[in-house]
């Protein structure tokens, strides 16, 4: 099985592929799109669940996502045409560090895909690139909450401590980068034990709903490691933030 069809399987009872609860998607949304007059982007949209929820409460919203997942793109215009928003919705099946279009977007989101751009300052300026002079950018990254130890590198897939600073300085970064935070949500231990048991018992469903699939046990025991790698690593160590931004002056 592959690392997207896991992805999605694993994704696919939860809000959007980040520890957040439907109410902080619901706020943080409204605080981006404003009016919902104008064009969002979501750079690494996987089934563009953010897309999705924007453009159906804002009819005059018009959006655009980019992943280099297929299927989930695929995914992404079904539910758009059941929503009824399909004709206000463009998806690019293409890499997100080559995406360009002349006309620039109000709204920029890249939540939880930064490793897409190699890190959060390459994120932060391709961002910048596609965004319309006042738009606001919507990040979301990981930071740690505490010195991360062996257990918790290791429940990361042998994570470097590097790949992540503290949130002091996490945010410190982006202000550096050129940004000014104007809004913000940290997940919460709840939020993230949501996410977590989603991700590994959607996995662990689909294996036990399908016993003779070719890929069942594979789905199985990737659930479990993951499972246990969260459990017994990183839970309390990985934490996530999600940042309204604005260009600073």
């Amino acid at each position: 099985m592959e690392r997207q069809q896991i992805s999605r399987i694993a994704h696919s009872a939860h809000p959007v592929a980040a520890p957040l609860s439907d109410g902080s998607v619901r706020r943080l949304l409204d605080q981006a799109v404003g009016d919902g007059t104008g064009r969002v982007l979501d750079l690494g949209c996987g089934e563009a669940p953010w897309l999705l929820r924007a453009l159906a409460a804002h009819p005059r919203l018009r959006a655009v996502g980019v992943d280099t997942d297929a299927e989930a793109l695929t995914l992404a215009q079904r539910a758009a045409e059941t929503l009824g928003v399909a004709q206000r919705l463009g998806l690019h099946h293409q890499d997100a560090r080559e995406f360009g279009l002349p006309e620039p977007f109000d709204v920029v989101l890249c939540v939880g895909a930064t490793h897409a751009f190699g890190g959060l300052a390459p994120t932060l300026a391709a961002v910048a690139r596609h965004l319309a002079p006042g738009g606001v950018a919507l990040v979301g990254e990981g930071y740690w909450e505490r010195e991360p130890d062996p257990a918790a590198l290791a429940g990361l897939g042998g994570a470097d401590p590097a790949e992540f600073a503290d949130l002091p300085t996490t945010v410190a970064r982006v202000v550096a980068e050129g940004w000014t935070p104007v809004q913000g949500h940290i997940s919460s231990l709840r939020e993230w034990d949501d996410y977590e048991w989603s991700w590994t018992g959607s996995l662990a469903r689909w294996a036990l709903d399908h016993p003779d699939h070719p890929d069942s046990a594979q789905a199985a025991a990737v659930a479990a490691e993951h499972r246990a790698g969260w459990l017994g690593g990183y839970r309390g160590t990985l934490g996530f933030v999600t940042l309204l931004l604005r260009r600073s002056a």
